[in-house]
């Protein structure tokens, strides 16, 4: 088809639901790791990376039910593995998502790098640095990322580009810390501030939501709640993950 004929019949009525931000939704289901509570997630888009996240989590030992039109209900009492293997994270980088919330939570971590290659061609770097900042050992092995951590701390962290992947992994890993986390030259995208307004419904304490530099108090827990995810938007440029 080389061309469509369009002609108008009137006022166009009526009106549709807008689904929800597949770019907010991912962090948002990976932040169900942060507590041992049920969480309840709606205005979720059915899209194939929520499938990803919902089997990477479940791969984990996450319980994950949902309606398979909008809702989740996720519960990460204890997970069977901590590792993020290859073949999920090959095939969506937002599985790097998990790294922050299950080192800060349980300890120790093991994330493939998105693509299974070296660290140096990939920009997660970001990630790393401010979760080492925060007192974690980190060694790349083998295409993976491998952190541990008896407890994450506070920390200043000026990150050297603005990552929006960067900025919501170190966001969830503080929210756990010991100690206050500043987060400088952090994004600001909506999807950030969404992430950082459904943290603060399970009792993170967030200062500085929506501009680019973040304060995050640790606390000893986070518990369950329910959270719609933003709608979706129309989205333009280019982002550093």
């Amino acid at each position: 088809m080389e061309k469509l004929h369009i002609r108008a019949n009137g006022p166009l009525t009526g009106e549709i639901r807008v689904s929800g931000a597949k770019n907010a939704a991912l962090p948002i289901l990976c932040a169900s790791l942060l507590t041992a509570d049920t969480m309840r997630f709606t205005n979720v888009p059915m899209l194939r990376d929520i499938s990803t996240t919902q089997k990477l989590l479940q791969g984990m030992g996450v319980r994950v039910m949902t309606d398979n039109i909008s809702v989740f209900e996720i519960t990460a009492d204890h997970l069977d593995s901590l590792v993020a293997p290859y073949e999920l994270v090959k095939t969506m980088r937002a599985s790097i998502l998990v790294l922050g919330p299950t080192l800060a939570r349980f300890g120790e971590a093991t994330v493939s790098l998105p693509g299974g290659c070296a660290i140096g061609s990939l920009p997660v770097d970001q990630h790393i640095k401010g979760l080492i900042a925060m007192g974690a050992e980190v060694v790349i092995e083998h295409g993976y990322v491998k952190a541990k951590a008896s407890r994450l701390k506070g920390a200043n962290i000026v990150m050297d580009v603005v990552t929006v992947g960067g900025t919501e992994n170190l966001l969830m890993a503080a929210t756990l810390a010991e100690g206050t986390t500043v987060l400088e030259n952090a994004a600001r995208e909506p999807e950030v501030t969404d992430l950082a307004l459904c943290l603060v419904a399970m009792g993170a304490k967030i200062s500085g939501i929506g501009t680019d530099r973040l304060v995050i108090e640790g606390v000893e827990c986070l518990h369950g709640a329910e959270y719609a995810v933003m709608p979706d938007r129309i989205e333009a440029g280019t982002f550093r993950w």
